[in-house]
C-alpha cells in the first residue's frame, strides 16, 4: 500500500497469484477446463499479465447460464450463497467458501482504511444486510475487521435514521448517495440541524457522486452544499468480490493488486489507454469458490496509471459512466442512464423519477421518462420540457407519476435497490 513497495513487486505477487489461480481453475472448474480445451490454451504457457491477452473473456451471460459451471468446490465448503441483484436478466449465485469470506472481510477492511476509517469511527450501515446481497456482509465483517463500531439499521426510513444518529452519534454513514439526499430533506422539513450531528464522512455506494473528471456531480454537491460531510466514493460487484475505493484525494478508486487483476478493454477486447472509457474486466486473485478469469463486468469507465497523493500507486478507476449493455442511442446521440440520471437530480421540478428506453417501430432506441413533478402545473411541465430540450438537444417523451405510482415502479416486488432504468427494447434479449 505504501510507497516501499514498487510496482515490479506487485506485478510479480500479482503474477504468481494468476499462476495459483490457472491451476486451481484448470483442475476445478467445469467451465473454464472446457474454455482451456476448446480453445488450445496450455495455461503453462500463460506466465504474465501481459499473456493474459491469449485467453479469451467471459461474459455476464456464461454466468448465468451456467452458473453452476464455475463453481471449483464441492457444495460442503460453501459458507455463503451471494447473489447479483439482476439488473441485467437474472440474478447470478456466487458462492463463498470459508476463505472466500476472509478474503472479502480483508477486501472492506482496506477500503474503508483508504476511506480514512478508524477503530474509533462508529458507522451506521443504511443498507440491506439480507436477501443474499454481498455488500451488506462485506461491509459488516470489514469494521469488525477494522474494530468500528457499526449500527445495523438498514434502508429506508429517514426518520429512524435521523434518530438514530442523534441517539448513538455515529461519526460516519454508508449509504446510497441519492438516500442521503432524502435524509437531507427530511432534516429540512423538521428542522434538524445535519451540521449538529456527529456524523463526518459518508461512504456513497450504488450511485455516482462525481464526473469524470472527478469533480462532484450534482448529487455530489447536493448532498455537500446541504450537509459538510467528506464524500468517499464505492465501487464493487458481487462477481468479482472486491471493492474499488476512493482515498480522501477523491481521485478514483483504489485497485487492491493483491485481490483483483483489472484490465480495460474496447470492442475487440484490445486494452485502452489511460483516459479512455474501455470495459472493466477482471481476474480474481485468491478465490476458492468462484473465481472468475477476464470477467467482462459490463461497467464502462476509465483508468488513471501512476501513484496518487495518499502514497498508493496501484490503478485507479474513474466513476462509472455506465453499463456498456445500456447505452441508448437516441437520435442520433449516444447516452448512458448516469448521465441522464445527473440531469434529472439537476432539477429543481422534478422530486423523483425512472428512465425508460424501448424501441420503436423502426427498431430505433426511444427515451420515455416517468417523473414526479413538484407540482401539477402547465408552467412546471413547460420548465421541465424546455429543460430537457436544451440539455438533450433531443426530447423525450415525459410521463408524470403520483408519488405512489412512483413507488411502485422503482419497488416491484422484492426489489433490493431502486429500478431507477428500465429497458424493453426488442433487441436485449437478455433482459434487464
Amino acid at each position: 500500500m505504501g510507497t516501499m513497495v514498487t510496482a515490479d513487486k506487485v506485478k510479480a505477487d500479482q503474477e504468481q497469484k494468476l499462476q495459483q489461480l490457472l491451476l486451481h481453475i484448470s483442475q476445478n472448474s467445469p467451465f473454464y477446463r472446457e474454455l482451456f480445451a476448446e480453445h488450445n490454451i496450455d495455461i503453462r504457457s500463460v506466465k504474465t499479465i501481459e499473456d493474459l491477452a491469449a485467453i479469451p473473456t467471459t461474459g455476464k451471460e456464461d454466468l448465468q447460464k451456467r452458473n453452476n459451471d464455475f463453481l471449483c468446490v464441492p457444495v460442503e465448503k460453501i459458507i455463503e450463497y451471494a447473489s447479483t441483484s439482476g439488473t441485467l436478466g437474472s440474478p447470478v449465485t456466487i458462492a463463498l467458501t470459508d476463505n472466500d469470506l476472509n478474503r472479502l472481510t480483508l477486501n472492506e477492511y482496506n477500503s474503508f482504511i483508504c476511506a480514512d476509517g478508524k477503530p474509533e469511527d462508529i458507522y451506521q450501515l443504511m443498507l440491506t444486510l439480507d436477501r443474499q446481497f454481498m455488500a451488506g456482509i462485506a461491509y459488516y465483517s470489514g469494521l469488525r475487521k477494522l474494530g468500528a463500531g457499526i449500527i445495523r439499521l438498514g434502508p429506508g426510513v429517514p426518520s429512524l435514521q435521523i434518530e438514530t444518529i442523534q441517539r448513538l452519534n455515529p461519526t460516519a454513514i454508508v449509504a446510497v448517495p441519492s438516500f442521503i439526499l432524502k435524509l437531507i430533506q427530511f432534516a429540512k422539513d423538521f428542522n434538524i440541524d445535519l451540521n449538529k450531528t456527529s456524523v463526518k464522512k459518508a461512504i456513497c455506494i450504488g450511485e455516482n457522486i462525481r464526473n469524470t473528471d472527478f469533480s462532484l456531480n450534482i448529487l455530489g454537491k447536493k448532498i455537500t452544499e446541504a450537509w459538510d460531510i467528506h464524500l468517499y466514493s464505492t465501487y464493487a460487484s458481487t462477481e468479482m468480490q472486491t471493492a474499488f475505493t476512493e482515498c480522501s484525494e477523491g481521485h478514483g478508486g483504489h485497485l487492491q493488486p493483491e485481490l483483483v487483476i483489472a484490465e480495460l478493454l474496447d470492442e475487440e477486447n484490445n486494452p485502452v489507454p489511460p483516459n479512455t472509457p474501455g470495459e472493466l474486466t477482471i481476474t480474481t486473485l485468491g478465490v476458492e469458490g468462484m473465481p472468475l478469469l477476464r470477467y467482462k463486468t459490463g461497467d464502462m469507465c476509465m483508468y488513471y496509471p501512476g501513484s496518487c497523493v495518499c502514497g498508493r500507486t496501484s490503478l485507479r478507476l474513474s466513476p462509472i459512466i455506465g453499463r456498456k449493455k445500456q447505452m441508448i442511442k437516441f437520435k442520433g446521440t449516444t447516452l448512458y442512464p448516469p448521465a441522464m440520471f445527473d440531469l434529472l437530480n439537476e432539477m429543481e421540478e422534478v422530486l423523483d423519477y425512472v428512465v425508460e428506453v424501448y424501441s420503436n417501430d423502426i427498431g430505433m432506441d426511444e427515451v420515455l421518462l416517468h417523473l414526479l413533478p413538484v407540482d401539477d402545473t402547465k408552467a412546471c411541465d413547460n420548465r421541465i420540457r424546455a429543460y430537457l430540450q436544451a440539455r438533450l438537444r433531443v426530447s423525450p417523451h415525459v410521463s408524470y407519476l403520483t408519488a405512489e405510482q412512483m413507488h411502485k415502479m422503482q419497488f416491484p416486488e422484492a426489489v433490493r435497490k431502486a429500478v431507477k432504468f428500465v429497458d424493453k427494447r426488442v433487441s436485449q434479449s437478455t433482459g434487464n
